[in-house]
């Protein structure tokens, strides 16, 4: 889509702006697992991770973007590494007054071609059961349901004993490149 433009999260200006970004669809997320499911995360270890891991979301084998519509913020995505020849798709998120404009298929769109480019052959990622929107777009985008794989992301941030019942509220996904 040529209203969405990329830029890789370098400078503090764009961390902080990510942060922000995720911080919210984060915060979103821990309140609707609270609620429903009476289960949680640690929001603050998550951003703090994103923004301070230095190989997580970075090139040469991953990548953290802002996207931005008509030349603001209206959005974050970030590939990872996940073992030889696998990606994931992660902190994917576009703040409800950017949705339905294209800005969400232009970040997944973005992020499987860097994937391939990258030489990964198969990209992966996990949803929350509740996020239906966004399981039409990823599985518009070719991905397919899969079972839970290993070194998910939220396995750093669930104890064993919630772990499972993380997973039973949670879809994986993945596509082969």
């Amino acid at each position: 889509m040529d209203d969405v433009h990329f830029e890789q999260v370098e400078s503090a200006a764009q961390k902080t702006q990510a942060g922000a970004l995720i911080r919210e669809y984060l915060d979103w997320l821990n309140g609707r697992l609270q609620g429903e499911f009476g289960m949680r995360f640690d929001v603050e270890a998550m951003v703090t991770s994103d923004l301070s891991d230095t190989h997580k979301f970075r090139p040469p084998e991953g990548r953290f973007y802002l996207a931005r519509y008509q030349n603001r913020i209206a959005g974050v995505g970030c590939l990872k590494k996940l073992a030889e020849g696998v990606a994931e798709v992660q902190r994917m998120y576009v703040p409800p007054a950017y949705r339905g404009k294209g800005v969400g298929r232009a970040i997944v769109n973005r992020l499987i071609t860097d994937a391939r480019a990258l030489g990964y052959r198969r990209l992966r990622l996990e949803s929350l059961t509740f996020l239906d929107a966004a399981h039409a777009l990823y599985h518009s985008a070719g991905f397919h349901d899969i079972d839970p794989y290993a070194d998910n992301s939220m396995k750093a941030y669930q104890s064993a004993e919630q772990l499972d019942a993380y997973y039973s509220i949670t879809v994986f996904m993945e596509m082969e490149l």
